[in-house]
């Protein structure tokens, strides 16, 4: 079983934005979940991620980016949405302080979530979780949005997919590799930036929200342990 907590929290001169608190009563860490850019906190893929990460004994805390909040089209500046995950981490810990913290997010969500990280902004945070890490736009391969993950001193967490048009792998694996130990990178073979897969891989749409909420509970608990 579950509880669902609605809440609004305040973030620094954009105004209230709304969140989501998901948590199972086997709880075992808290991870703070931003939305990518083009749809908000009740996206389905959102939405199923979260209570797949339920299943595996992990609480989330998803919230609106204001211009998502305010139901704009194009995104804030990435000073308001590194604001936004900073109020959203403090907001979470308020909601369940004795739960181990990480924070993430899907696409812009979790490279801004690691922009907040490089700045030091997110306090009590033990790693970040990034679903789908946007590495460059579509199809435009380059290496420029990862050039601050080097000032991040928390353990990382990509879930990337095989067929991901915005995260070309042979461009990620040497990012990560100079990153050491801070970076694990989990693969999903045959899955693009938004996790489907081809009828052909076999697997179940699912069967990928499964194998994501499972690896990242994994990894999550581990540095959990005191």
């Amino acid at each position: 079983m579950s509880s669902t907590e609605n809440i609004r929290f305040a973030v620094q001169d954009a105004g209230e934005v709304s969140a989501i608190f998901l948590q199972p009563q086997s709880a075992q860490c808290l991870l703070v979940l931003a939305h990518g850019a083009g749809a908000g906190m009740n996206h389905p893929f959102m939405t199923a991620i979260a209570h797949e990460l339920a299943a595996a004994q992990v609480a989330s805390f998803r919230f609106q980016f204001p211009y998502m909040e305010q139901r704009r089209r194009v995104p804030d500046r990435s000073l308001v949405l590194t604001a936004t995950v900073q109020a959203a981490v403090q907001a979470a810990s308020k909601a369940a302080p004795d739960l181990p913290l990480f924070a993430g997010g899907k696409s812009l969500g979790g490279r801004m979530t690691s922009l907040a990280a490089s700045e030091g902004r997110l306090d009590n945070v033990r790693g970040l979780v990034f679903f789908g890490f946007p590495l460059h736009p579509p199809n435009q391969p380059g290496t420029k949005r990862a050039e601050h993950l080097g000032e991040v001193k928390l353990p990382m967490l990509f879930l990337q997919g095989t067929r991901d048009a915005l995260a070309d792998l042979k461009l990620l694996r040497p990012i990560l590799a100079k990153l050491g130990t801070r970076a694990t990178l989990h693969v999903v073979e045959g899955a693009d930036h938004s996790f489907h897969v081809l009828r052909s891989s076999g697997k179940t749409e699912k069967d990928v929200l499964t194998e994501l909420a499972q690896s990242a509970s994994d990894w999550m608990k581990k540095l959990a342990l005191p």
